[in-house]
């Protein structure tokens, strides 16, 4: 990873633990998480519950201020407000939140979320002041077949489109090939590190080299305490976007091989 870009360790809970049970996790992790990351200045570290559950675990994290320990939302709406049922406001996740996971895969393949949708949610975030991490990555067939460039370029057309100069320096992708993600088949160091190095030459093409170097871009598929140094002392490679580890005490440890490989 680049000196000069602070490294990012995501913890997506996806459809895990309400109110009390994300409290409860939060509360037995936070003081070793808080340890770790007092003596890490090159991390930042962001927990993303499950929306009904995000004001459970602020007030944990409120209750024990930790330095670089943030809270992001695991998806929005781009409108303001309106009859949405069941959608979640910009302006509602920036009342808890610093960060948001927008177009994860399984917000595209289940829900049929677009690259045009994740670009107006993506715009919606930066509009409100968030931080918005964009999710792109290839399916197995796609990979085998030798297509992964030509789906990652066309997923960062789409989906990273529009933005100004500022707003395209703080935008952090996560790379999560989807054949990696909940499989324990976690991409080698080489694939992901070649996969996002193109991402970075792709994103250079769209908004010049100094966007291109400041943005931030994460690795995510199975990823675990045993495997994260592999990805984390990649030049290119910026942090992770963690699933089923980020749901056990092993995030603390994960975060924390990741403070010692910088």
């Amino acid at each position: 990873m680049a000196v000069s870009r602070t490294a990012i360790i995501a913890g997506n809970w996806k459809m895990n633990y309400g109110p009390r049970q994300a409290s409860s996790f939060a509360v037995e992790i936070l003081p070793e998480l808080g340890r770790v990351l007092r003596n890490a200045p090159n991390i930042l570290s962001i927990l993303c519950p499950p929306a009904i559950s995000l004001s459970a675990v602020k007030e944990v994290l409120e209750a024990a201020p930790t330095p670089r320990l943030e809270l992001g939302a695991q998806n929005m709406y781009f409108e303001d407000k309106g009859a949405f049922t069941g959608e979640i406001a910009p302006s509602m996740v920036k009342e808890l939140c610093t960060t948001v996971i927008l177009g994860h895969s399984e917000r595209r393949g289940y829900f049929g979320e677009t690259d045009e949708l994740v670009n107006k949610k993506t715009l919606a975030a930066f509009k409100h002041g968030l931080r918005p991490i964009v999710c792109i990555g290839e399916n197995l067939e796609q990979y085998e077949l030798g297509e992964t460039g030509e789906v990652i370029r066309a997923q960062i057309q789409g989906s990273l489109a529009n933005f100004n100069a500022q707003q395209a320096r703080d935008l952090v992708i996560a790379y999560e090939p989807i054949w990696a993600i909940g499989t324990g088949r976690a991409a080698t160091r080489q694939i992901a590190g070649d996969v996002i190095h193109l991402i970075r030459h792709l994103y250079r093409d769209m908004y010049g080299a100094e966007a291109a170097d400041a943005v931030r871009i994460l690795y995510g598929g199975s990823v675990t305490a045993a495997n994260i140094q592999d990805f984390i002392t990649h030049p290119d490679i910026d942090g992770a976007l963690v699933g089923g580890a980020s749901i056990k005490p092993e995030f603390t440890e994960l975060v924390r091989k990741s403070a010692e490989s910088l």
